[in-house]
């Protein structure tokens, strides 16, 4: 059975990412993946989670359509050193019939430990006219079962996080 898929016999779970590998020339000048090529990690994983629901490569070439993200937020937890083998958990946390609300875990593949979370939001795109569109309806039912599946699964600690600062702790301009 598919990662983030459902049945009796199972606990319900997020769709899970092959194992990847921290790349040498992701190394910054402080030693650890900079923080762009986290981003590269969870496109990967976003990548083989919609490719189970028919939203892969030849999607593209097949039905003339695509998705694009459309905001994202990312929090840092631990730096991860070259040639950390990782893992990305994909949860779908919400969708309609043209948007996905996607959370992401990064974390290290063999010790367990979190690296880093994500919340994006994707939109379906016509790529002939460029313009938001609904899902097929196939894609959509593919889609719903997902996030039904996930949605037995608890809410992700910071999910609709902002960026800020909080009122009373030190000085504001």
């Amino acid at each position: 059975m598919e990662a983030g898929t459902r049945n009796s016999d199972a606990a319900p779970s997020p769709f899970l990412s092959s194992v990847m590998r921290v790349e040498p020339a992701w190394i910054d000048y402080n030693g650890h993946l900079n923080m762009a090529y986290y981003m590269v990690l969870f496109d990967r994983a976003v990548d083989e989670a919609f490719e189970a629901i028919g939203l892969g490569q030849d999607y593209l070439a097949t039905r003339g359509a695509s998705y694009f993200t459309a905001e994202t937020h990312t929090v840092y937890r631990r730096e991860l050193p070259l040639d950390s083998p990782v893992r990305v958990a994909v949860q779908i946390v919400g969708h309609d019939e043209k948007r996905v609300h996607t959370w992401y875990e990064l974390r290290h593949a063999e010790e367990g430990w979190l690296s880093a979370t994500c919340e994006q939001l994707h939109l379906h795109v016509d790529m002939t006219s460029r313009a938001v569109s609904p899902f097929p309806p196939d894609v959509l039912a593919r889609l719903t079962d997902m996030a039904a599946a996930h949605a037995l699964l608890p809410r992700p600690d910071g999910l609709g996080r902002s960026v800020g600062l909080k009122h009373g702790r030190g000085k504001r301009d």
